[in-house]
């Protein structure tokens, strides 16, 4: 490398220390970052998650959904590590039970906190939509195939169940800040208990769309109120659902992906199971037993800088992702059927192949990200941004989280 070069490159280096270290001092010394890392994680594992199990395959001119589990299913493992709801909820639950107790010590009425949160969380959502209502309409009128069109609107807009259910528990906060997580678990493995062990109507499962989240939620209020502070509650809960979990699929017939495979019969996410609940319960025991790990590793400037830089793009990246991945697939087509990306996914070729767009996709999504932050970093309102962000907001002001837990 020329001197040049290395030069150039210290220059970077320099550079993003100098930001990261913007970032450290003006976050709050009493923020609790290990909360951050694992919002971060938790959003990055769903987003890598379906862009390596979600393939849309190009045949006879429409576009269909595959997954690499449907016909390698030793890819199994991929799922646990990539399934990251409960992690999000059990964050999801802790912030806000934790941000509501703030709010009334400062004597903010509940309709005023609840607003604030959900104006944060459906801002962002009103891109996506206008979005995919004017491209769904240009294809159909393009003549695109209905059955295309279908497909990629369901997977843009797939998202939106979580924001959907994420809401409510959030409207119902004050209900479940002293709920034990015990309840809601009850109520998953009953209903279960109807539907596959006496034959209940299917419907029922959806009955566990709020109850299965309700549990890492209210693990997340546990958390505020210091029940969970001690080791030995992340162990309990990472070995008792590993072995739960393990059981179930072993000797119940739960399936042992996490997410759904097109073509299974059963699907332990859509309603989600007593298996992937119990699956959420160690994910979270291992969440709890990492905290202090975290917030040792997130006192390394560049490291927190990169974890408050995915917070505050955290909704823009969890709506846009699937877009990113679709816009590539589409855009792919002018070259033809692509290894990876049209193709069927039932061979090693196309993991590695599809391991080579990753960096494409994270791209797509960035061009995303670029065009619709606004609408994130503006749900706040005008003038209501922590002092973090106003600090640091590279080229047009901003990198970091908001002081405050969002």
């Amino acid at each position: 490398m020329t001197d040049v070069g290395v030069l150039g490159v210290r220059g970077v280096r320099h550079a993003v220390r100098r930001g990261a270290e913007r970032v450290g001092a003006a976050t709050p010394a009493g923020r609790d970052r290990a909360v951050d890392a694992l919002r971060a994680a938790a959003v990055l594992g769903v987003v890598l998650g379906h862009w390596l199990v979600t393939a849309l395959v190009a045949d006879s001119g429409t576009l269909r959904t595959a997954s690499p589990l449907q016909h390698m299913p030793w890819l199994t493992p991929v799922s646990w590590m990539f399934q990251t709801l409960a992690v999000f909820f059990l964050v999801g639950g802790h912030v806000a039970t934790r941000g509501l107790a703030s709010a009334r010590a400062r004597g903010i009425p509940y309709h005023h906190w609840l607003t604030a949160r959900l104006t944060r969380l459906f801002t962002p959502v009103a891109a996506v939509l206008t979005l995919w209502t004017i491209a769904a309409l240009a294809l159909l009128l393009s003549g695109a195939e209905f059955g295309t069109v279908r497909t990629l609107v369901k997977l843009a807009l797939s998202p939106l169940w979580f924001l959907v259910v994420f809401a409510a528990l959030t409207a119902a906060t004050p209900l479940l800040t002293r709920l034990h997580p015990l309840w809601p678990l009850a109520v998953v493995l009953h209903v279960d208990l109807l539907r596959f062990g006496l034959g209940g109507p299917s419907w029922l499962g959806w009955v566990n769309v709020a109850a299965g989240w309700l549990v890492p939620y209210t693990l997340g209020a546990a958390w505020t109120r210091g029940e969970l502070e001690r080791r030995h509650a992340g162990w309990v809960l990472l070995a008792g659902g590993a072995v739960a979990t393990a059981g179930l699929v072993a000797w119940a017939g739960y399936p042992a992906s996490m997410v759904g495979v097109p073509g299974e019969g059963m699907s332990n996410l859509d309603p989600p199971t007593l298996a992937v609940v119990t699956f959420g319960l160690a994910q979270c025991g291992l969440a709890l037993l990492l905290r202090e790990r975290l917030r040792r590793a997130m006192r390394r400037p560049v490291a927190w800088a990169a974890v408050a830089l995915v917070n505050l793009a955290a909704m823009t990246v969890f709506l846009w992702h699937q877009t990113a991945l679709m816009a590539t697939t589409a855009t792919g087509l002018l070259a033809g059927h692509l290894p990876g990306l049209h193709t069927v996914p039932d061979s090693l070729g196309w993991v590695g192949a599809r391991l080579l767009w990753l960096p494409v996709f994270a791209l797509a999504l960035a061009v995303c990200w670029a065009a619709f932050r606004s609408f994130e970093q503006g749900a706040g309102g005008r003038g209501r941004r922590s002092r973090v962000v106003r600090a640091h907001r590279p080229s047009d002001r901003g990198t970091a989280v908001e002081a405050r837990h969002v």
